[in-house]
């Protein structure tokens, strides 16, 4: 036990001192797993890529959104979004990825599916927390990159929401850490052997990505936003933590066994309190420059999007993310793209 936490405590000390190279080792051991473990590491059929949540209109004439969801997604945070946009008109359609990996290689991902959706209509694309930063890099470095040419073909986009996306980044990464091991080591849903479940969604390197200050934020913010791809932010309030988030940093507590970790721990999480935001985001991270202010609604960051219990009020976010995309959706018909070079939009 001692040599356990003796290793977590030098791990986390070099991890917190050196970021970067935390996340090239994790990169590097993800590749060299894959090269070694082919068949272990890759995905089941039908795990990752773009999947139709919601079927166009008979007419063909349908706007199209695709959804990028988060960190650890345990797959049913758009289960109450995709109804109501079918309902508006839309044809819906999910990316879902190995989110534990580098979110650059998450966007690259991203831009190897989109060619097999139609030219017919710009898409509108919707990111949940992480999912938001996916999408940023897909839009700015490879879909519509200022002053080069688009690295992936395919429709243009129409817009962009991002939903609890911690833009300046998210001290809620740190604490995955220690929550790390348990992950990795969870039963595979497909029965391959336990230890592959967690290694194939990534090896961590998104933590990194999500730290405030991270070499891929930094990167991200300084590079020029496409002015022809509008964006909206919209984020969670909450007066006090619930009490799951309560429960979980008591369990995480219990399971540093160290008591000046313990009390670390909890001193970064006063420090925090009165930025709480969604509980997962701060108000703070979620601006950008140049972008209209965010829209707060009272919710936490999944209650945004996804009902706790079935027979709970619509969640918040949803109203106000078909009001945008229906806009959109009235702009594009105004402006159709028949004729035009998609790529140079």
């Amino acid at each position: 036990m001692f040599l356990s936490v003796l290793l977590a405590v030098s791990w986390t000390w070099w991890a917190e001192s050196d970021p970067q190279g935390e996340r090239e080792l994790r990169v590097l051991v993800q590749d060299q797993l894959h090269e070694w473990f082919p068949e272990e590491m890759g995905p089941a059929s039908g795990v990752y890529g773009l999947f139709l949540r919601s079927a166009k209109a008979s007419d063909g004439a349908a706007p199209r959104a695709v959804l990028v969801h988060g960190l650890d997604e345990p797959g049913n945070i758009w289960d109450d979004l995709v109804p109501a946009l079918g309902e508006a008109g839309f044809e819906v359609w999910e990316f879902r990825y190995p989110n534990d990996q580098g979110i650059d290689r998450s966007a690259d991902l991203l831009a190897e599916h989109w060619p097999q959706l139609e030219t017919d209509h710009p898409v509108m694309l919707i990111g949940h927390s992480m999912g938001g930063l996916v999408v940023r890099d897909f839009v700015s470095r490879l879909r519509h990159p200022e002053g080069a040419a688009p690295a992936v073909h395919g429709p243009a986009v129409a817009g962009v929401i991002l939903v609890g996306t911690p833009n300046q980044g998210s001290e809620w990464a740190r604490l995955r850490v220690w929550l790390e091991l348990r992950e990795q080591l969870a039963p595979g849903a497909d029965g391959r052997f336990s230890l592959f479940a967690g290694l194939r969604d990534g090896t961590g390197a998104a933590k990194i990505d999500l730290r405030p200050g991270s070499a891929f934020l930094r990167e991200l913010g300084e590079r020029q936003w496409p002015t022809r791809v509008p964006v909206h932010i919209i984020g969670g309030v909450l007066l006090e933590p619930p009490p799951a988030m309560t429960a979980g940093l008591e369990s995480i507590g219990d399971d540093l066994v160290s008591p000046e970790l313990d009390t670390a721990l909890r001193s970064w999480w006063a420090d925090i309190g009165d930025g709480l935001g969604d509980g997962v985001v701060p108000v703070a991270s979620l601006t950008l420059q140049d972008v209209p202010p965010p829209i707060l609604v009272p919710a936490s960051h999944r209650g945004m999007l996804a009902r706790f219990f079935a027979g709970d009020p619509d969640p918040p976010a949803i109203s106000h993310i078909i009001d945008i995309a229906l806009g959109w959706a009235a702009s594009e018909s105004a402006s159709p793209t028949e004729g035009i070079d998609l790529d140079q939009r």
